[in-house]
Formats: C-alpha cells, structure tokens, sequence
C-alpha cells in the first residue's frame, strides 16, 4: 500500500500526467470494481512498466561531457501511448511507395451506437463485419460503370473511440479516386465531383449488408448476447432492434479529394497508429480524478475539457483494448497483399509514372540512423551537452516493481 500511496502522489505531483501514471496509481480500485479480461490486464500491465525499470534496459554515458543516464525498453503493446511513434513513421515511409500520382477520397463509416452493447460482447465478429460490409460496399459501387466501373485501391483503419472514449466504431477508408479497369487494359479516372460515389446511395447500402450479416450471424447462434443484452436472445427483441436499425438513416461522411501523396501520407498517419487517447491529451490526475481534452465535434469541433474519476477513465479506456491478433488496418482491391504489386505495376504503367524513389530499404542503416531519418529524434545524442554521443556503458536487468 505504501507503494500505491507513492505513486499516486507523484502522479498528482507531476507537471504532465501520462496514462501510465493513471493506470500504476489507480488500475488496483479499477479491479476492486470491475472484472478484467486477460488482454486488459496485459494492457494495463505493459503499459504501466513501458520504459521503466521493470522491463530492464542499459546504461549510457556520454562520451564528450561523461553525463549518464537509463534508458529503459518499451512495451511496444499497441494500445501505448508511448510505443506508436516508430511504428507510425516506418508504416508511412512503406505506403509512400504504394501511392499513385492521382486523387484520393477519405471516406467514414460508422456503426450506430444503438449496437454498442452488441459490439462490446461480440468485438471480434463486428469489427470483421464492418471491415467486410465497407469494403463490399464499395467494391459493389466501383464496378458499377454508372458509377466508376474499375477496381479501386483501398486502405481501412479501424477505430472504436469517440473523443470522449466512449464507444463510436467506425472505419476510416483512404480510396483511389480511379481505379484499372475491369479487363486491366486501361485507366478510369474518377469523375471530377466532390464526392467519390452518391454518399446517401453508399449509406444504406452499407446498412443493409451490415444487417444481413448480423441476421445471418444470429439464426447461426453466433452472436453472444450476455449482460444488458440478454433480452435479445429473444427472436422478437431481436427483430425489434434489427427493425430500429433499418428505420434510421446511417453515418457516412465523405471529405474532399487528398489533393496528393503527401496530403495522403499526413492522413494516413494521423489514423493508422493513433490510440484511443494520446498523453498529450492529459491534463491532470489528482484526487482520483482525471481531467483530459477534448473535440467535441457536435459544436464546431470547440476544444473542451472532461473530468471522470480515474476509475471511470480507466473503465472506458480498456473497451478499446482490440482482440489478440485483430489487424485494425488493412488494404484492399488494388493495395491487397497478394497483388499489389503486379496491379500497381500495370497502373503506373497506364499513368505513364515510375516507383516514388528513395524509399527502398535501407539494410546498412542502424537503429539510432532510423529512428532521426523517420522521427527527426536523435536517440544518440546527449541531453546534457547536446552534442556528444551516448554509449551504451552496462546492461540493466529487469527489476520487479514493488506491490508492498
């Protein structure tokens, strides 16, 4: 007890408070009120030891100015905060050299929050149901040469947040504005309008594959329904709330076309690796009470504050805690895996364009080269004198955290 005292005195004495310091001061009353599932409590775990000396480390000195310090390993979890930089820079140097020299749309599909309570029991099959849905969606729009009449390239990310950590599941899609056309002979360019397809037309029937993948899943007995759902294992809720659903119009938001590769690379790195909430977000945390920034995008997008007790904070937290192996970005038509590459290959060919350069691996590069390259971080250089180089002196072995 002595050991949480401490911790959360220092969280409350700290200028900047990150979520780890949220989760060692206050994950312990979290358990006394809720039940954690394994990958919760593993999420709460890596995070709380994430760059300290309970994963170990090594020791550096400088070699100009002999200033020391630890640096301890990262948890690399993907629900930290602190481990997504990285991953984030190397993700985007790899889709620069996917890009095409055309536009782009962004589109968002939402699933509406009268299925949360579904979602919160069955993550895994909603989620891959939403992915499936979207991408059909289009796929069903582009082939239609009304509308287009080609295959698009398509890039998904998954995120389960509002602003406010509550539950709001929705897919963020990166299109080609174009795509090779069905016989690969030729390229057609996306008529010049605001809008990729009709967003009304792509919203119900985005809603009704998403409802006939979720009456299917229910007449399977695949679809768990516990807790505040269990009503629904009675066919007549059930068909009550499918009926809600069908009544209601349903959320795609369509932006402008991305006028380039760069604007693209800015909002594929502003979604892929983003967690529910970053610790610049954090205000403070004192008293057992957490107080963060936030959007609130229903009034002009007005910068607001929320105050939750630190339970609470940690409670919406973890429903964004993904499940084991769940891949929350992936790509489609043009950009799927197993042909990107030749299909890529026939549309710079029909654009007349060669492979963005300078982004081919770098084998000779080392870790610290990387890291400055792709984040402007120099992880080398010392914090003391600001020029010397840092030299690895002595391995720190992983010293258990104190529960006394």
């Amino acid at each position: 007890m002595a050991a949480l005292a401490s911790e959360r005195a220092t969280t409350e004495q700290r200028d900047r408070t990150e979520l780890a310091d949220i989760i060692r001061a206050y994950s312990a009353d979290y358990r006394a009120e809720h039940g954690l599932t394994a990958l919760q409590h593993k999420a709460l775990r890596d995070i709380a030891q994430c760059r300290t000396a309970a994963l170990g480390g090594h020791l550096e000195q400088c070699q100009a100015c002999g200033a020391s310090r630890p640096v301890y390993n990262s948890c690399r979890n993907r629900h930290c905060p602190k481990c997504q930089a990285l991953a984030q820079a190397q993700w985007r140097e790899a889709q620069h050299a996917l890009l095409l020299p055309i536009p782009y749309f962004h589109l968002v599909f939402t699933l509406p929050h009268a299925l949360n309570e579904v979602i919160r029991g069955n993550q895994r099959l909603l989620y891959n149901c939403l992915f499936q849905t979207v991408t059909e969606t289009l796929k069903e729009f582009a082939h239609d040469p009304r509308h287009l009449g080609a295959e698009l390239g398509l890039t998904a990310v998954l995120h389960t947040w509002g602003q406010t950590l509550m539950p709001h599941v929705h897919l963020h899609c990166i299109v080609t504005g174009g795509g090779l056309s069905l016989d690969g002979t030729h390229w057609i360019a996306g008529k010049k309008r605001r809008f990729l397809f009709p967003v009304r037309a792509l919203a119900k029937v985005f809603r009704g594959k998403v409802l006939a993948r979720l009456e299917a899943a229910y007449r399977k007995r695949e679809v768990v329904l516990h807790g505040a759902c269990a009503p629904l294992t009675n066919a007549v809720e059930w068909q009550r709330l499918l009926a809600k659903l069908r009544a209601k119009p349903w959320i795609v938001y369509a932006k402008a076309p991305l006028a380039g590769p760069q604007q693209v690379l800015n909002y594929l790195g502003r979604y892929t690796y983003r967690i529910a909430i970053s610790n610049e977000r954090l205000l403070d945390c004192r008293d057992g009470v957490v107080r963060f920034r936030y959007k609130d995008y229903a009034h002009g997008h007005a910068r607001k504050e929320m105050t939750l007790s630190a339970t609470e904070f940690l409670r919406r937290f973890l429903l964004h805690v993904l499940p084991s192996g769940f891949m929350r970005v992936r790509h489609y038509g043009l950009l799927a895996n197993r042909q990107k590459n030749e299909k890529l290959a026939r549309c710079r060919e029909l654009l007349g364009c060669r492979p963005s350069p300078g982004f081919a691996p770098r084998p000779e590069e080392s870790i610290p080269e990387r890291i400055k390259r792709l984040t402007g971080v120099a992880i080398t250089r010392c914090p003391v004198c600001g020029t010397g180089p840092m030299r690895i002196i002595e391995r720190l072995a992983a010293v258990a955290p104190d529960t006394s």
